[in-house]
């Protein structure tokens, strides 16, 4: 499956790449998410609630931050074991481009799933992913154009 987005963030493009690596600013948008903490250089542990159908997963991931190209682009690697549900792995690119005194957010994701959630049905997991990345990449705006988030 393959997620394709875009925002438009009314913030420079040094603030909104601050925000899009900022573990609390992630930790904040990403839905179900109890908890993130850094392991290492461009790398987080992440605990996430999420239930796709009837399956209820509680997901213990590993997020890497991988070509990064700052503040332009980066690329964010997950793997997530579900316990009996099963696991989801996968990787998003996101790229910033200035426009004007805002910033472009452009993002395509990929993921896999395995386990009892691939039993659920492709077309009902397809629809919560893409559920999922656009409930993110919109909390994501708003927490970042509001006036918490300093220049």
């Amino acid at each position: 499956m393959e997620i394709v987005g875009e925002q438009l963030i009314p913030r420079p493009q040094g603030v909104t790449w601050s925000s899009i690596i900022d573990p609390e600013v992630l930790k904040v948008c990403i839905p179900g998410c109890e908890s993130m903490d850094k392991v290492g250089d461009n790398e987080y542990a992440m605990v996430m609630g999420a239930k796709v159908g009837p399956v209820s997963a509680r997901f213990k991931s590993k997020i890497t931050l991988a070509d990064v190209d700052a503040p332009n682009s980066y690329t964010l690697i997950f793997e997530g074991q579900g316990g009996v549900a099963g696991f989801a792995k996968g990787q998003a690119n996101v790229r910033l481009s200035p426009e004007g005194d805002s910033t472009r957010l452009q993002y395509t994701a990929k993921a896999t799933i395995g386990g009892k959630l691939a039993q659920v049905g492709s077309r009902l997991v397809d629809g919560v992913a893409k559920k999922l990345a656009e409930n993110f990449f919109t909390k994501f705006n708003e927490h970042v154009s509001s006036e918490g988030v300093k220049e």
